[in-house]
């Protein structure tokens, strides 16, 4: 068994129109809601042993602070930036399989897509929401299109 928790970054910045789009840091509220998040995370022992991000400012930002709450390095696969569902679950399925636990930070639309496609379930997921998804399989490499469960979503605002 495998657990997989898909997370949109949270608020970024828009108050500087010339950023480009992957530079664009979070904003006050993601600022409070990254962290916060992490604890709450923490605090239901999600248990995340890996966490890989896409390398935009924002997104890398919201998981530092995943990471660090869980003691692991986050790692950065540019193909996570702006990415469909198809290759946020192909970055999974290449996931290695010492993790039984693991994180995607990334962005949507291809995040609430990533959870529909893998789970049959469309959440459509607000800024720092997490999701976690079980998938029963012995290898991450097994890891397809309609072999996940939808376990638990969680928002800032719950």
């Amino acid at each position: 068994m495998k657990t997989l928790l898909l997370a949109r970054h949270a608020k970024s910045d828009w108050g500087d129109p010339g950023l480009d789009d992957v530079d664009r840091p979070l904003n006050a509220r993601g600022l409070r809601d990254a962290p916060a998040m992490a604890r709450r995370l923490l605090d239901e022992e999600a248990g995340v042993q890996l966490v890989v991000s896409s390398p935009a400012l924002r997104a890398i930002t919201t998981a530092r602070e995943y990471a660090e709450a869980f003691g692991v390095d986050p790692v950065e696969r540019p193909e996570l930036y702006a990415a469909s569902a198809r290759t946020i679950l192909a970055a999974a399925a290449a996931l290695p399989d010492e993790a039984s636990v693991a994180m995607l930070v990334g962005h949507n639309p291809g995040m609430s897509d990533a959870v529909a496609e893998l789970t049959g379930e469309f959440v459509e997921l607000p800024t720092c929401a997490v999701v976690t998804c079980t998938v029963d399989v012995g290898s991450w490499a097994e890891l397809i299109e309609g072999s996940g469960r939808l376990e638990l979503v969680r928002a800032p605002r719950d």
